[in-house]
This record gives C-alpha cells, structure tokens and sequence, in this order.
C-alpha cells in the first residue's frame, strides 16, 4: 500500500510540473526572474494585466509556501 502511496504522489508532482504555465514577455516571471513577496501570505492569489501585442494579458498568480510566485491562470482578450 505505501508503494502504491508513493507512485500516486510521485504522479502528481510530476503531472502538476508538466502542465505549468510558461511565462510570455510581461509575465511576473519571464525570463527565469523568481519575485519573491514576503508580506504577502503563503496560498494567496493576485492578477497581474499587461499588453502583449495589443492582446491584454490576464494572470492569476499563487504565492508559494517558500514566498516566491506561480502562474496558475493566464487569459487573453482583444482590445
């Protein structure tokens, strides 16, 4: 049972890692920068709006327990 245990969360680390948001010119972490908000608390949530070619960018962002930030939600609408 404790195999079976391990495999299942072994699978889930690896599926939630696959299935990331990769980070487009204006995003909080484009370019490999890793913010880090120390006041904000651990789980929260906050959007960030940008313009990527006249296309406003809408991301939902997760703090994380160790303080840095995670794209959890990214939307596009046409001016």
């Amino acid at each position: 049972m404790k195999t079976i245990a391990a495999a299942l969360l072994t699978t889930i680390a690896a599926a939630s890692a696959a299935f990331a948001i990769e980070p487009v010119p204006g995003s909080i972490t484009y370019g490999g920068a890793q913010p880090r908000l120390e006041q904000a608390p651990a789980g929260s949530n906050f959007f960030h709006t940008f313009h990527l070619n006249g296309t406003e960018v809408h991301e939902i962002c997760k703090v994380n327990a160790d303080r840095t930030v995670s794209i959890v939600s990214r939307s596009m609408a046409n001016d």
